[in-house]
């Protein structure tokens, strides 16, 4: 089956061009668009989507809110769209905002049309698609914008993990790969996924980018990737 898409930005010839790719795939169909998080929100309500492009920047209802009420706020729902937000450099505080949200991953508008289609394939498979290289940066830059309020709930949340699985959860917040992770701890690649698996089980999360959003805000790693 084809992976239904829908568009949500507030520029139609963006829609548009973002449309011709997609259409020119086999295994994607764009089912639906709309021009505002308003109106994706209502359209939701009777169009059955896999994955929603998400712009940030909207009127009456922008991509951060909308990436809410789709996802259900930050845990997401397994039964929501996948979102992914699509943004640009100087809006990266709406895109971890969106991450917190409950969206799936974010990139860039001006992402060459072969990675977004892997985008939205990965995104669609059950995957985070934001590349540890960037989910580092943007948390290292946002993370003191986070509120300190809340901190010892997701302590107390931690503790719910071995003392291994603590270990992969500080490397995965710090931007590596579950390769890089298994190189740095001499485990097999599997290990290491089995690993991630857990900690998301156990912390009920959706995906490696909550887990990497909840170690920055529990203290767990600091803002330029230490751990504490």
């Amino acid at each position: 089956m084809a992976i239904r898409v829908m568009l949500v930005d507030d520029q139609v010839l963006l829609r548009t061009g973002f449309r011709m790719v997609l259409a020119a795939q086999p295994d994607m169909e764009v089912v639906a668009e709309a021009g505002d998080g308003a109106e994706a929100v209502e359209v939701l309500r009777s169009t059955r989507v896999d994955v929603v492009l998400m712009d940030v920047r909207m009127p009456r209802m922008d991509g951060v809110e909308a990436t809410r009420r789709i996802c259900g706020g930050e845990r997401g729902r397994g039964d929501c769209p996948r979102v992914l937000i699509l943004t640009t450099f100087d809006l990266d505080e709406y895109a971890f905002a969106a991450l917190k949200a409950g969206a799936a991953g974010f990139m860039l508008k001006d992402v060459p049309p072969d990675e977004l289609l892997a985008a939205i394939r990965s995104v669609h498979s059950g995957d985070a698609v934001v590349a540890p290289s960037t989910t580092r940066r943007l948390l290292d830059r946002f993370t003191p914008m986070l509120p300190a309020a809340g901190g010892e709930p997701r302590h107390q949340e931690l503790g719910k993990l071995t003392e291994r699985e603590r270990e992969v959860l500080l490397l995965v917040a710090t931007g590596l790969s579950n390769g890089e992770i298994a190189r740095k701890l001499v485990l097999s690649e599997a290990t290491v996924k089995t690993h991630v698996g857990r900690i998301l089980t156990k912390l009920d999360l959706r995906d490696r980018v909550q887990a990497v959003v909840l170690a920055y805000e529990s203290g767990l790693v600091r803002a330029g990737g230490g751990a504490l």
